[in-house]
């Protein structure tokens, strides 16, 4: 038979055993030994932690980039989208400052009644210069009536149905406007050209012309009111032993970029061609 350690002297060791581990901790001695037995096991869970890292990288890198091109995608819509609408503002603003322009010069020239219109088409023909608008005879529109704009004189209507009209612009070759200069006070006649340019002719050899006089129309002829704001001199040509002296005029109005436009109804032209004698043969 084996010989049994007491139940009371197992007891006691195991106790001893538990206060000595107790005192060791307190110590440092047991933090110690944890750290040293520790870092093997921190240093592994590191390396798997990396190497899980990478291939979860490899795994999942093609499905990242197809959602960051479609991301890519989404905002090269929206930002086309936007330059879209900015286009659009800024298209909606350049009508609104015409139109707000139009009006003023309606409210600063009372005497007259306008019928604003948008210009829809020019003629292509290189020779003439016409462009057409979306008011016609409905709106009481008629031929010969003036049109402007807030910047000046642009024509003249020349042809109407019921919707839209045909304008004449003073730069047509066939265009002859009486004006006058204004600083000076000297009628002349404007002359428009196969290229577009305006030239000032019938003025006397001593008229003091320069360059910047205002022009604008005198009313006389019958054809426009006075006091529309037509141009300015750009050079003067004057021949000793010319006649008459003429002019290069620059329009106060952009032709190239016309939008709206305001046709003068309550003037009506005068026709005073049957009135002018012939000169006999």
């Amino acid at each position: 038979m084996k010989p049994t350690i007491p139940r009371f002297w197992q007891t006691a060791v195991l106790v001893l055993v538990v206060v000595g581990l107790l005192l060791l901790s307190l110590s440092g001695f047991m933090g110690s030994l944890f750290k040293a037995a520790q870092s093997p096991l921190v240093a592994a869970q590191r390396w798997i932690s990396t190497r899980y890292l990478a291939v979860y990288e490899f795994i999942t890198a093609p499905r990242d980039m197809a959602s960051i091109h479609q991301k890519n995608a989404e905002l090269k819509n929206q930002v086309a989208l936007l330059q879209t609408q900015i286009i659009e503002l800024q298209q909606q603003l350049s009508e609104a400052s015409v139109l707000y322009a139009l009006l003023d010069f309606a409210r600063s020239q009372p005497e007259n009644t306008y019928v604003a219109a948008t210009v829809i088409g020019r003629d292509p023909n290189p020779f003439l210069k016409y462009i057409l608008i979306d008011q016609g005879s409905d709106a009481g529109l008629r031929n010969g009536m003036p049109v402007v704009t807030a910047q000046g004189l642009v024509g003249r209507v020349d042809a109407v149905t019921a919707q839209a009209a045909r304008v004449q612009l003073i730069t047509d070759p066939a265009s002859v406007v009486n004006v006058r200069l204004q600083s000076i006070e000297q009628e002349a006649q404007l002359a428009g050209s196969l290229t577009g340019e305006l030239s000032l002719d019938m003025v006397p050899q001593d008229a003091n012309v320069t360059p910047g006089t205002l022009i604008v129309t005198s009313g006389l002829g019958g054809t426009y009111p006075s006091n529309i704001l037509v141009g300015q001199v750009l050079s003067v040509r004057k021949l000793e032993n010319d006649l008459f002296q003429t002019a290069l005029v620059q329009s106060a109005v952009d032709f190239n970029n016309i939008q709206a436009v305001l046709v003068i109804t309550n003037f009506r032209p005068v026709e005073i061609a049957p009135l002018i004698p012939t000169p006999a043969p």
